[in-house]
């Protein structure tokens, strides 16, 4: 039996790429990780890495269910954990080791896991998958030793930071459930939940427990009216038309349900940049999407939020929104009046 599982092993590490020369590490997205002798998952963005780990403990469990998963606590454990999980059992039992918080790990720890890795390097080991959970930072000397081990697999979850990327994660989170979302109504659930994963997610859950067919931008109202109605890109979405009155009400309204003014000035000065890269660009709106990793229903949208504003107007508007900034971030007295007086002088820019 034993012989069994290393022959899987073995299998699983040429698929992942062990016959790559030492250094030419594969780097995939999460959703493509998959079962290698080293398992390294980087990136700030955590919903995504424990999906990835995840993964790749339900394929490795496919290959055996007898797998064991041990978690090791680079920042908590003792030197020589790592050793432990690593070592044989008594009963040969295939494992999956998990390190955790190697960004930040202990001296000792990171020898540990240094060590390790030179060790696979020259013998590998078939009956452990060992990942390595690194957060980002400058830290990288067990990076650079999993690059050494052959077969090595590098998973990317970078945090998701533009419109584009989040509806894509909304899209794919419906498409996993077999289900279907409009873009407009992706669009609504990015504008209402705003930029947290997990609460996208979840969101994304509820829509295809609750409702059934294509959700539509009627369905997002329905279970996530209030939030839409009061978040900073409602704001914006007034400023830009220049309605002064329905501007400050949505503003009042998201300050009073806790959206904070420096996501108002961020939302604010997301759309006037938009606004500008669009008009600053040639082309039908598919072509430009794709030179600026929008969406083109949301090129079309920027282009008729143009009209009354001039190029000197977008710009005037982002220097005060810096100005703005500083005032809410502890540079001014009042961040509400701060901002009331900005959303105030961006709807007297447009022209009407």
């Amino acid at each position: 039996m034993a012989a069994q599982r290393t022959g899987t092993g073995a299998r699983a590490g040429s698929r992942a790429g062990g016959s790559k020369a030492k250094g030419a590490v594969r780097t995939v997205a999460w959703s493509e990780a998959r079962v290698a002798p080293v398992v390294v998952v980087t990136g700030a963005e955590q919903l995504l890495a424990e999906r990835a780990v995840a993964r790749v403990v339900a394929l490795r469990r496919l290959d055996d269910p007898s797998v064991e998963v041990v978690t090791v606590d680079a920042v908590a454990d003792e030197a020589g954990r790592l050793q432990t999980a690593v070592s044989p059992s008594l009963f040969d039992e295939p494992r999956v080791v998990v390190v955790t918080g190697v960004e930040a790990a202990a001296e000792a720890v990171e020898k540990d896991v240094v060590a390790h890795l030179a060790a696979l390097a020259s013998q590998p080991d078939d009956e452990v998958v060992l990942v390595l959970r690194h957060g980002g930072g400058q830290r990288k000397k067990v990076l650079d030793a999993a690059r050494a081990v052959p077969g090595a697999l590098s998973v990317d979850c970078p945090p998701l930071k533009k419109d584009a990327e989040k509806i894509a994660f909304v899209g794919a989170e419906l498409e996993t459930a077999r289900r279907r979302i409009s873009a407009p109504a992706a669009r609504a659930l990015v504008d209402a939940v705003g930029s947290d994963l997990r609460e996208l997610a979840a969101a994304c859950a509820q829509l295809v427990a609750d409702t059934s067919g294509t959700v539509e931008p009627e369905d997002v109202q329905r279970y996530h009216g209030g939030r839409v109605e009061a978040t900073s890109f409602r704001v914006a979405d007034a400023v830009v038309t220049g309605s002064a009155a329905e501007a400050l009400a949505m503003l009042r309204q998201a300050l009073a349900t806790g959206v904070e003014p420096v996501l108002v000035v961020a939302a604010l000065a997301m759309r006037l940049r938009q606004m500008a890269l669009v008009a600053g660009s040639r082309g039908r709106d598919e072509e430009v999407a794709r030179a600026l990793g929008m969406q083109p229903w949301m090129v079309g949208m920027r282009r008729r939020e143009l009209r009354g504003w001039s190029a000197t107007a977008l710009g005037a508007g982002l220097v005060a929104l810096a100005a703005t900034d500083a005032d809410v971030k502890g540079g001014g007295r009042d961040p509400v009046y701060a901002l009331e007086r900005a959303v105030l002088a961006l709807c007297g820019s447009r022209e009407p």
